[in-house]
């Protein structure tokens, strides 16, 4: 039981709805573990992401369900791992257009998200029996993050849940323990191609966007853990037919997770976080309850 639940404890914050809060994202675990998530998510504010928008007051009530994967393997005798995430929103709200109110819905799929990573230093690639003696100390690791343009997007409307664009994010991470504490620090640039149907005929471009978080975890006897979550991100200028519009600055989340293991290859997390100060958008609150399974 142990030894699932610490595996568990690694997993738990594998699927993100939100924007890059994800810890133990290069925890080492066994190869060839496979890890099935769904979680439901309650947002409510602001959660603009594109400043280019002519819109004022954009407060919305989102009902996000997501499903995802994990599976983890051997790649150069380093641990790696293939993560999908796929997210169905249920979204209304109401917002001022160049000074009128208005109000809307939107229902369906958003962009998927694919990360691949590897722990290229401190974290080799374990089968279930060797991880039993392992003790994390220092690891460091590299990541790509995908976003797949599969959400619902209307070319004549402003509010998507769709991006209608690629986009890329390579990470590098650093992981440590100290006894039962973990640290953790990402930082990663958003890459976008551009948008060529905006408002259906325009070109939306976005320039890279910097992002960093860290997070701070304590876990106890039963492997139970509760963590403390931060993230920051800026530029993002955005320019509409290569007239700027606005950028995405000094934006920065806080929040906590608390995870509790409740059978052998079971566990259960709870999530919240809150906009601790906003440029533009992402001034909104989360509130989220996630189970997942593991096998190998």
């Amino acid at each position: 039981m142990k030894f699932i639940s610490t595996i568990l404890f690694c997993f738990a914050g594998f699927i993100s709805i939100a924007q890059d809060l994800e810890p133990r994202a290069y925890a080492n675990v066994p190869k060839g573990t496979n890890v099935i998530s769904a979680v439901y998510a309650l947002s409510s504010g602001d959660v603009l992401t594109d400043p280019s928008l002519p819109i004022k007051g954009f407060k919305i009530t989102a009902h996000n369900f997501g499903a995802g994967y994990v599976h983890t393997f051997a790649l150069a005798n380093k641990l790696a791992r293939i993560q999908v995430a796929v997210p169905l929103i249920f979204m209304s709200g109401n917002l001022q257009i160049n000074g009128r109110d208005t109000s809307g819905v939107r229902n369906g799929f958003g962009d998927t998200r694919i990360r691949f990573g590897v722990n290229v230093f401190g974290s080799p690639a374990l089968d279930k029996k060797d991880f039993r003696r392992y003790q994390q100390k220092m690891i460091i690791g590299a990541s790509v993050v995908f976003s797949v343009p599969t959400g619902l997007y209307y070319k004549n409307k402003r509010i998507n849940l769709g991006s209608n664009r690629w986009a890329v994010k390579p990470e590098v991470g650093v992981s440590k323990r100290f006894k039962r504490f973990y640290t953790e620090a990402y930082t990663g640039v958003w890459f976008y191609t551009n948008n060529n149907e905006f408002l259906t005929s325009k070109t939306l471009k976005q320039q890279p966007v910097v992002s960093l978080q860290a997070h701070v975890s304590y876990y106890f006897k039963n492997q139970m853990w509760i963590g403390v979550n931060s993230n920051w991100f800026n530029g993002g200028e955005t320019l509409v037919d290569d007239a700027s519009t606005g950028d995405l600055k000094d934006n920065y989340r806080i929040g906590a997770t608390w995870s509790v293991p409740f059978a052998k290859k079971h566990s259960v997390k709870f999530q919240f976080h809150v906009g601790a100060f906003t440029n533009t958008g992402y001034d909104y609150n989360l509130y989220s309850i996630g189970y997942q399974y593991i096998f190998f």
